[in-house]
């Protein structure tokens, strides 16, 4: 697990048996010992209740875990980076479309607030450093595309941390993994204590 409910994200020290607080600064120094995320974080299959088909995604965005319906009551469990403050948002979606080595194009909102995205507003062709990393699942609310996307990220430590503009990052590896299991037009459920709904749900 990744730490308590309702708190800040917390790691489980298995030397020291005790939770212990999990932010930007101990997750690259940890990345930078390890080259792996803390086990929680990491792709596993585990046992999931739920009354949802296989094959549905469902985001425990508060714990910093995706879910992949699987069959007899088990999912496949990976580590995400999710919204920071005034980010956060919940919801059903659906994936709209997918796509490899994607090319991110920023909304126009993150041109006028962060400078870093200006010189890319039309557009940075797909590749390692791309922010959307090696896949992209559109999220979709009918045919309407919702402009947050599941991605991976050239920044993998960056995964159990609120680090995003509203989308949902993962390791590339765990992404290409992701992708290779999931079909265009499977539903997506965003959970998120105290987030904001998406408009339209």
């Amino acid at each position: 697990m990744a730490g308590p409910p309702g708190a800040a994200t917390q790691v489980f020290d298995p030397v020291t048996h005790k939770w212990v607080d999990y932010d930007r600064k101990k997750a690259l120094k940890y990345y930078a010992a390890h080259k792996e995320v803390p086990e929680a974080f990491r792709m596993q299959m585990v046992r999931f209740r739920t009354a949802e088909v296989p094959g549905t995604i469902i985001i425990d965005g508060n714990q910093h875990f995706l879910y992949l319906v699987q069959p007899n009551q088990t999912a496949m469990r990976y580590g995400i980076g999710v919204g920071r403050d005034g980010f956060g948002w919940a919801g059903i979606v659906r994936v709209g479309r997918m796509s490899e080595w994607p090319t991110w194009t920023p909304p126009a909102e993150m041109v006028a607030r962060d400078p870093k995205a200006a010189p890319y507003a039309a557009g940075m062709p797909g590749g390692p450093d791309n922010p959307l990393g090696a896949r992209a699942l559109y999220l979709y609310e009918g045919d309407h595309d919702t402009i947050y996307r599941i991605h991976g990220t050239p920044e993998p430590w960056t995964i159990g941390l609120d680090v995003s503009s509203g989308c949902l990052r993962m390791n590339n590896k765990d992404i290409i993994d992701l992708a290779s299991r999931v079909a265009v037009g499977a539903k997506v459920i965003v959970l998120m204590q105290g987030a904001a709904l998406y408009k339209g749900v």
